[in-house]
């Protein structure tokens, strides 16, 4: 695959589309300048089309467009620390479509790197979104993946999210999905992640169902290094006649690894629906697992203190919710 880095300018489409484009990132709560700021790494994505590229030094980008979206390749050199966040935007602006994105991270020994990503579909009416993305952290390495989800208002999306990472000795991984604008529609979210020796993973959902959006989260981390931790953490809330469905494991099978599965989900109106699974394995008899559990409803006194002060209780809930969201 080229190099995107070295036949593209550092701003590649100033078109109307990417315009469109950068303004759908804003409203997904992306910084517009750090698609245009040529100190920035930045991908710009709109269906099978990249509309901007930038590497900056030791960061590199290969994409290649398929019928349906793009392959990405991105790559950080060992031993290099890019100082600034690097930023991903992914999009489908019509009201129907497909997108579909297949990425390879390949962090490099010692390096360390975040990244934040938005993905915004806001006139979805049918569109599916399907992300397949393959991570390796190598020994010593740190990766920060921060992902940003917008879907419109009309439930008209149905994404999944696919993740396998794998986590080396002494390399930490922190990734995090959040959905709590707009409505989800459909979402299928499937992470898993291997975790050597000293290895770290610790992966988070957030995310706000709403009408009939359908919500499923699987979260996998299997510590199979001595000393190796994980933590699995959701945070999901679900009204009207949303539904959930949570499943955290870990497995623990080397000497001494720790990991915690921590997941609330809040429930509010009678046909709303959650559950939630923690599930640990242990292999080894010096491995530790814990698991926190918790379903319930949006407190009553907290509704009636913000209604006193002029707020609704659709707007004392949201509040309550989105609260428990940061």
């Amino acid at each position: 695959m080229p190099d995107t880095a070295s036949v593209l300018p550092k701003v590649v489409d100033f078109s109307r589309e990417f315009e469109l484009l950068v303004k759908a990132y804003e409203q997904s709560g992306g910084v517009p300048e750090a698609l245009r700021d040529n100190r920035v790494g930045s991908l710009a994505v709109h269906g099978n089309r990249v509309l901007g590229a930038n590497a900056v030094e030791g960061l590199h980008l290969h994409t290649e467009q398929t019928p349906t979206g793009v392959r990405v390749e991105v790559r950080v050199e060992p031993g290099v620390r890019i100082a600034r966040p690097v930023h991903l935007c992914f999009g489908l602006l019509p009201e129907e479509g497909i997108q579909e994105i297949h990425s390879v991270f390949d962090i490099g020994e010692g390096a360390e790197v975040s990244f934040i990503a938005h993905c915004t579909f806001p006139n979805a009416l049918r569109v599916q979104h399907v992300m397949d993305a393959s991570i390796t952290v190598r020994r010593a390495a740190k990766m920060v993946y921060q992902e940003t989800h917008y879907h419109g208002e009309q439930s008209g999306t149905l994404v999944m999210p696919k993740t396998r990472a794998v986590v080396e000795a002494g390399a930490v991984l922190q990734n995090e999905f959040k959905l709590v604008k707009g409505t989800v529609g459909k979402l299928d979210l499937d992470f898993e992640a291997q975790v050597a020796e000293k290895g770290v993973c610790e992966v988070a959902a957030k995310v706000y169902g709403k009408k009939r959006d359908e919500i499923v989260v699987r979260e996998s981390l299997r510590l199979t290094g001595a000393g190796a931790r994980g933590l699995a953490k959701s945070r999901i809330a679900v009204t009207d006649a949303a539904r959930s469905e949570v499943l955290g494991e870990i497995v623990g099978e080397g000497p001494y690894s720790r990991g915690h599965v921590d997941c609330v989900e809040v429930i509010r109106g009678n046909e709303a629906f959650a559950s939630a699974v923690p599930r640990l394995i242990v292999r080894h008899d010096t491995a530790k697992l814990t698991h926190e559990a918790a379903i319930g409803s949006v407190d009553k006194k907290q509704v009636e203190t913000l209604m006193a002060r002029g707020l609704t209780e659709e707007e004392a809930a949201d509040v309550i919710v989105s609260g428990m969201l940061r």
